[in-house]
């Protein structure tokens, strides 16, 4: 049997994040990140409209990039102190992804979080509480799936949290949060985008609905990212809608080990975190190149390259190192680098920017086996379509730092 499970309610469109105003309940809680919503306005939106729906609002805001399992409970108990019977999450995946977590541990106060680290273990939820998001980047798609993301800083992993349950029950796509967003950012975050689609369409749990959404978003992404990146509105709404539709495909469709590499490395370094959709637009090559010795996976994207694309190639193999270029191409002219040994802080190109590599030779071999061996027992890993074990990690990781082919 499969699944398909998405957001009871799906608001898109400039202004949908007045939305809120059409809540029902008591209290609400609203979580965000840094300063962007409320420089913008949107933070102040959201709860004006929320107090004139009759709501008691507080704010749990400075929830940072990539957040950490303190963080959770720290909101988890400001949640159980106040009492909500709405979470409202804005901003970019890092808010959104916390106040997931936060739900869980508002919830049910004694679980612990190395029980819901095992995928699809979660306590049911929406005894206390119903979840809505509103996303200001155009990339996780937090938005509408069934997953979160938290960074355990002691051991230097990122946990792949995965499970139904944290579905939001109402997603707003309100593409005039994205208008301000940094061009770097744009980037990285589209690129995340990307990966979902290609990542669900080759997964061994792929549908025809989730493989509607994936490639139709595989065909928005690469026409409108570029032109989004520039700044420019059409293509900040299109961009907004289609990392919307990758979010779909990936949460019934499930990952892969792109994702499974990019979070076991994110934060595993010293110097730095590797930007999650950075790392994805570097490994997303390699990993298809490793995939496309699975004979499905290669028939798939032999027709993403020449159905969905119209990229040149008179051969399946062809049409895939096509494919692989695109990807690569579209690299370039997002000013990411291709490889981890060409990686400055902050996601730019060494050789680029003349900023020191972040990763040094030295510590990547050390790390490499613990990095694999994590890879391996990473949420994403199970539904990739080519059996992946430690020792293929280390060999996909070393192209992945090199920028070396995957022939193997």
């Amino acid at each position: 049997m499969g699944r398909f499970t998405n957001p009871r309610d799906l608001y898109f469109g400039e202004g949908a994040r007045h939305e809120v105003k059409n809540l029902k309940g008591k209290k609400a809680v609203i979580v965000s990140g840094g300063h962007s919503m409320r420089r913008g306005g949107f933070l102040q939106d959201v709860q004006k409209d929320l107090e004139d729906a009759g709501f008691e609002v507080k704010l749990f805001e400075g929830v940072e990039s990539d957040p950490s399992i303190e963080t959770v409970q720290k909101g988890a108990k400001f949640m159980q102190d106040f009492g909500p019977d709405w979470i409202v999450a804005i901003g970019g995946g890092s808010p959104i992804d916390a106040a997931k977590a936060m739900w869980v541990f508002y919830e049910y106060p004694d679980e612990k979080f190395d029980n819901i680290i095992q995928p699809f273990s979660f306590p049911e939820l929406r005894h206390k509480a119903h979840f809505c998001a509103i996303s200001s980047t155009s990339g996780t798609a937090t938005e509408v799936t069934a997953f979160s993301v938290i960074t355990d800083y002691e051991h230097g992993i990122k946990y792949p949290l995965a499970d139904f349950n944290i579905t939001p029950d109402v997603a707003i796509v309100d593409p005039e949060l994205t208008y301000s967003m940094p061009q770097k950012l744009c980037a990285h975050t589209g690129m995340d985008a990307l990966t979902h689609c290609l990542e669900a369409y080759v997964s061994t749990a792929a549908s025809m609905f989730t493989d509607a959404d994936a490639l139709h978003g595989i065909r928005e992404i690469t026409q409108w990212l570029p032109v989004s990146y520039t700044g420019d509105h059409e293509g900040r709404k299109h961009m907004h809608e289609a990392q919307c539709l990758a979010g779909l495909a990936f949460s019934s469709g499930l990952l892969g080990i792109v994702h499974s590499m990019a979070h076991k490395t994110g934060a595993a370094f010293e110097n730095g975190h590797i930007i999650h959709g950075a790392a994805n637009a570097m490994y997303l090559g390699k990993a298809i190149q490793w995939n496309s010795k699975d004979p499905r996976a290669h028939e798939r994207y032999a027709y993403v390259a020449k159905e969905i694309l119209h990229l040149p190639g008179t051969t399946d193999d062809q049409l895939i190192d096509s494919l692989v270029e695109k990807i690569r191409s579209m690299n370039d002219e997002l000013h990411i680098p291709q490889s981890i040994n060409n990686y400055a802080n902050g996601g730019v190109k060494a050789d680029e920017t003349g900023e020191p590599v972040m990763v040094s030779e030295k510590e990547f071999l050390e790390k490499l086996p613990t990095i694999a061996a994590n890879a391996v027992q990473d949420a994403c890993t199970p539904e990739n379509p080519r059996e992946t074990k430690a020792e293929d990690f280390e060999k996909i990781l070393k192209c992945c730092y090199y920028d070396e082919p995957v022939n193997f």
